[in-house]
């Protein structure tokens, strides 16, 4: 391995080196106005100081003659190329600190220590921290861990001649925690950077050094709209090394320090983060609601948010009390999703939970289960307001799903010691052993889902095995929440005993939920087969779906059992038509709604009907798969039981008359809401026939905030750039069950509207420019699912119809400056429309929707 020899600076001596910066943000995407542009040039000068017997100097780097050029708006020319550059003109306050030098103890090319003036300016400090940095190297070749302005981060030499190459590999620097990112990663950022480093050493001495990196940053969904930062420093011996003051005396580094004019308080080498102070912002006190109609729309919401984030608790209060009383809800949520600690200080005094309407307590809970990022401070709020009160079931049922969600997210998020967390365990598993209902219990039980931690699947497994069929039923839905790694051999044994019937006889839809965790989490052969055996044995519905799935997850590339279904299907004792030949309408349809560089969004639909013809359960489900993580984007589940029996039908024999019911339950984005019930019993039934008013049930309806990231990337050269992102969903779903009695004619339709706005910015702070680049995304989309199932003639016919509405879509982006006394910004746009469509099922419901759809006209 070639090795340099150690580096020095000699005792007398003025080295001085021509300091270079090139820095370039452009939009990744086009149509797009240029990006920021920024060159910094200046003298930097290094003096030997003081060494020890052992080699360690203290040497002293000062910044000189410094001069910034950035390219203003005004002068770019009618091709968008570029135009002549403009000074920059730093204050005299800048100047000042600029020249004020720092110190660094310095050994063979290791930085040992930093020290400067710790009341100085973040950005003119991070300038001179960049700097210093260019002199962290080692003259031989390997790995290494090295602190500098990016962080603690490994570092890979290799040395060739007079030349030393250093890799950075920044996704593994450490440095001092700032920002916040979403739980879900789906709705986080991607970030691609790269660093290499050049040194050219001589004569013991550093020649020169170029620094090269750059920055990918961009939405996880949607990389287009990403943002790419590139930075040159450059490092050029510019004269031999001159006469310089004289060694300073003492017996130590300290001495010698105490020896120097000024201020030097030992400094870490990590950037410090620099936060942007708004100067133009809408202040709470002065704001108005957005509209006076309930339907706010996404962009309002996340401009409100950033409003009440810079809030003072008695605005915030102000703002609640004075809304009008269509107009609250919107507040409530925004206050949720702004989650400061002022902001939730006010909810806390606002929310009254024995005089609120049961509405807006549910939309305050369900902000928060839908929070991105939830805080202990939030969950401490949910817990208080749920504790020792008696409020009404909706309201309550809504509280404990939604503790289940704040306890997960904060687990994810490294929180689990949190005694807020803590709090909310206890409090879930102290309600389930004290349940006495049927209904209880499955909420407790769906609430342990929501929170997916290992700690609990003893408890959910208990219930699975031997509860009934209500109660196995939820455990099972909570247990497949849970990530792949959590499904151990112990789950997998529990979920052979239910699918086989091992200890007692289990419901059909409990019995296919355990067989559905064994294939879909990393299925071991013989369950496959096993599960195929036992198909054979199934009634004839019950085992269309369950081969159906067998084979629908041969289809689908990401699906985790693909290959081991494709070896056994090989095998013509299993692939064959005794095992494949059951003909029941039962049905089990995916298939890819979006497909593009970043995200595959798919439908799945689950049709499970009983032998008489009448459909037991049905569920659709939308899911996001983004760069190696998936998102249950939204899944209903809809059931209805002992319509047979209503309509005259036997029971099979051995089974007992089911309670007629029919009920809806609901997954948004990873999380489980409370169960919503259609009608429980005969009279239940007729009188909400004869009542209705025609109208759907909302599901969920609302704002939420799904994006929420902020990250500071520190640049080499000392400089930063603020990534931000906000996602905000406004979001109406709701669902209608149809029973005709006497047309025999059931009818379902689940409706889903959606408007989505991402902002998307990178701001770019230095001591003499700040820039911004900005891109939002809007787009608005409405599907709709539709069940007619007609059981008057045998076989009972059913039409399944999923449509999409067209869909508008609009992206702005911006690019803002300001150097100086001047600002600018300039903004490129377009806009479109994706046509609407509907999805082909497969070929045998296309043919029934023609005679359903036939017989109405």
């Amino acid at each position: 391995i070639e090795t340099l020899q150690p580096l020095s600076f000699q005792p007398e001596t003025l080295y001085q080196y021509r300091y270079s910066l090139d820095l370039q943000l452009d939009h990744v995407s086009t149509p797009s106005p240029r990006g920021a542009w920024l060159r910094a040039e200046a003298l930097v000068q290094l003096q030997h100081l003081w060494r020890d017997p052992g080699g360690e100097e203290l040497l002293q780097v000062q910044i000189r003659d410094l001069k910034a050029q950035h390219e203003p708006e005004e002068e770019r020319r009618q091709d968008g190329t570029g135009g002549a550059a403009a000074e920059i003109a730093l204050s005299q306050e800048a100047w000042a600190e600029l020249q004020q030098p720092v110190f660094i103890s310095w050994s063979g090319g290791k930085v040992k220590a930093f020290y400067g003036d710790e009341a100085e300016s973040i950005l003119i400090s991070n300038l001179k921290r960049g700097i210093v940095s260019l002199l962290q190297l080692q003259p031989h070749a390997g790995t290494a861990v090295e602190e500098d302005v990016s962080g603690s981060c490994e570092v890979t030499y290799a040395v060739s001649n007079h030349s030393i190459t250093k890799t950075k590999d920044l996704l593994s620097c450490a440095k001092p925690r700032s920002g916040f990112a979403s739980v879900n990663k789906i709705f986080g950022v991607e970030w691609q950077p790269t660093s290499k480093s050049q040194y050219m050493v001589k004569d013991d001495l550093l020649r020169s050094v170029l620094a090269e990196e750059t920055h990918v940053v961009s939405p996880a969904l949607r990389s287009t709209t990403g943002i790419k930062i590139s930075s040159r420093q450059q490092l050029q011996l510019v004269s031999p090394p001159m006469p310089g003051p004289a060694v300073v005396a003492g017996q130590s580094l300290e001495d010698a320090l105490a020896g120097m004019e000024g201020r030097h308080q030992p400094l870490g080498m990590a950037s410090l983060p620099f936060r942007r102070v708004c100067t133009h912002c809408q202040s709470v006190s002065d704001a108005t609601h957005p509209q006076n109609s309930p339907h706010v729309l996404p962009q309002q919401f996340l401009r409100f948010i950033q409003m009440l984030r810079s809030a003072k608790k008695r605005d915030v209060l102000q703002l609640l009390r004075k809304a009008p009383e269509e107009m609250l809800p919107f507040v409530v949520e925004t206050a949720v999703a702004a989650q400061s600690v002022a902001s939730l200080a006010a909810l806390s005094d606002f929310l009254d939970f024995s005089k609120e309407s049961k509405s807006l307590l549910e939309k305050f809970l369900y902000a928060a289960a839908f929070s991105p990022r939830p805080s202990g401070e939030l969950l401490h709020l949910v817990l208080d307001k749920l504790d020792g009160k008696q409020l009404a079931p909706e309201v309550q049922e809504t509280g404990i799903v939604a503790v289940g969600s704040l306890v997960g997210k904060l687990c994810r998020q490294k929180l689990c010691e949190l005694q807020e967390v803590e709090r909310g365990v206890k409090t879930i598993l102290a309600g389930l052993r004290d349940a006495k209902e049927e209904s209880e219990v499955v909420i407790y039980l769906l609430a342990l889902g929501n929170a997916a931690l290992p700690k609990t699947i003893p408890t959910l497994l208990d219930h699975a095995e031997e509860g009934p069929t209500a109660i196995t039923t939820a455990a099972v839905s909570a247990l497949r929440q849970f990530p792949a790694r959590h499904i151990s051999s112990k789950v997998k044994r529990a979920m052979r005993r239910i699918f086989h019937e091992k200890r007692k006889n289990y419901e059909k839809t409990c019995r296919l939920a355990a067989a559905e965790i064994l294939l879909d989490n990393e299925p071991s052969p013989m369950d496959v087969i096993n599960i195929l055996l036992a198909a054979k044995e199934l009634e004839t519905e019950t085992a269309t779906f369950l081969l159906l799935k067998v084979q629908n997850s041969l289809r689908a590339d990401h699906h985790p059992a693909r290959k081991v279904m494709k070896d056994i299907m090989g095998d013509p004792q299993i692939n064959n038509y005794n095992f494949f030949s059951k003909a029941g309408i039962s049905s089990s349809f995916s298939g890819p709604l979006t497909v593009t560089q970043d995200l595959l969004s798919t439908f799945e639909l689950d049709l499970l009907f009983l032998e008489g013809g009448f459909l037991r359960k049905s569920i659709s489900d939308f899911s996001l798969l983004s760069h190696g993580q998936r998102l249950h984007a939204a899944q209903v589940t809809i059931e209805a039981q002992g319509m047979e029996s209503m309509l005259g039908e036997n029971v099979l024999e051995g089974e007992e008359e089911p309670e007629l019911m029919a009920g809806m339950s609901a997954i948004f984005f990873d999380v489980q809401l409370r169960p919503i019930i259609f009608f429980r019993g005969y009279t239940d039934l007729m009188a909400k026939v004869l009542l209705s008013n025609g109208e759907p049930t909302s599901v969920v309806k609302g704002n939420l905030l799904l994006m929420d990231h902020h990250q500071v990337i520190p640049l080499q050269s000392g400089l930063q750039v603020a990534i931000k992102l906000q996602g905000g969903l406004g979001l109406d779903i709701s669902a209608d069950m149809d029973v005709s009695i006497w047309e025999q004619e059931l009818k379902t339709s689940i409706n889903t509207r959606g408007s989505l706005a991402i902002d998307f910015q990178a701001e770019l702070d230095a001591p003499f420019l700040q820039a911004t680049l900005r891109s939002q995304t809007e787009v608005e989309t409405s599907i709709h699912f539709d069940t007619n199932l007609r059981f008057s003639s045998s076989p009972v016919l059913m039409c399944l119809q999923l449509r999409e509405e067209q869909v508008p879509y609009r992206e702005i982006f911006t690019v803002s400056k300001s150097a100086g006394s001047q600002s600018s910004t300039a903004r490129k746009g377009r806009q479109g429309t994706v046509p609407g469509r509907e999805f082909a099922l497969h070929r045998a419901n296309s043919k029934v929707c023609n005679l359903l759809l036939m017989a109405e006209e």
